[in-house]
């Protein structure tokens, strides 16, 4: 239950950012409209989220006759995580990744990039559809695909703000709107505050979905052998990715050193490998 205030509160704050970015740019005027912005954004995000995320990244949908290795690893897996098998995707991207949406187990989906089942094992594959359906049994992905569509409006509002302020536009000082330097320190902090909450709501979801993924595969060696795999190879193939979803991506699909990490959603992947190799000598 505390998980769940913590995240609710969260939420609400990547809603409030909306709401003064729209109030920062436009007035009472613009608060109103981010504020109706900011609830249809959470009302669609909660029945769309999915097919938001997926179109973004031109997803197409696999058939078992298409992948009945991957497809067999899905039912297996979700089987033993008792859940209702999720639709299987692909991305076809040569960065190897993978993430889980959807706005309940009923209607989840896995979806892979064509890179990760080119340079992954059958045995690390395995592993990493295993960490997803545990984010799906976890029920983690409604919360991850909602704060994604709700960072990618700050996003979007934030790149607004920055050129009404170049060009002069935004609510005057009678409405309660800014300068345009303070409307461009607001453009910029407030995309790091998303990601910030993004990465409270995530960090701990990851460590979850790692856990219970070596659970129902049985085999958490198989996992830390492709995480480690993944993260070197995504530090030399970035991804073609929107910074808003960073959070859903089992690895952080962009490069970056140890600067970069401290603003991640993700926990370092070195410790993730040591949480999952000490699962394994204890079993």
């Amino acid at each position: 239950m505390t998980s769940q205030i913590k995240t609710f509160f969260l939420l609400a704050a990547l809603t409030g950012i909306i709401m003064f970015l729209g109030g920062a740019m436009g007035g009472r005027t613009g608060l109103v409209i981010a504020f109706a912005l900011a609830m249809f954004m959470n009302v669609g995000s909660y029945w769309y989220s999915d097919k938001i995320v997926l179109s973004m990244y031109k997803a197409r949908q696999l058939s078992p006759s298409d992948a009945p290795q991957v497809h067999a690893m899905v039912v297996e897996l979700a089987a033993n995580a008792g859940i209702p098998t999720p639709r299987l995707y692909v991305i076809d991207q040569d960065s190897p990744n993978a993430f889980a949406t959807g706005r309940n187990p009923e209607n989840a989906v896995v979806a892979v990039t064509s890179g990760i089942m080119r340079i992954l094992t059958p045995e690390e594959l395995r592993g990493v559809i295993a960490h997803e359906i545990g984010h799906i049994a976890n029920r983690d992905i409604l919360i991850q695909s909602v704060a994604a569509v709700l960072a990618g409006a700050i996003m979007m509002i934030a790149n607004m703000m920055q050129w009404a302020a170049i060009f002069g536009f935004g609510g005057d000082d009678e409405e309660g709107g800014v300068n345009p330097i303070a409307a461009i320190g607001l453009a910029i902090i407030a995309p790091i505050a998303a990601t910030l909450i993004q990465m409270a709501i995530s960090r701990s979801r990851e460590y979850l979905a790692d856990a219970t993924g070596a659970h129902i595969s049985h085999d958490p060696k198989a996992l830390a052998s492709a995480l480690y795999k993944l993260d070197a190879t995504a530090r030399n193939i970035p991804m073609d990715a929107n910074p808003a979803t960073e959070n859903m991506f089992i690895v952080n699909p962009f490069s970056g050193g140890k600067m970069a990490n401290w603003f991640s959603t993700h926990p370092a992947t070195e410790e993730r490998i040591s949480k999952l190799m000490a699962m394994a000598n204890n079993s």
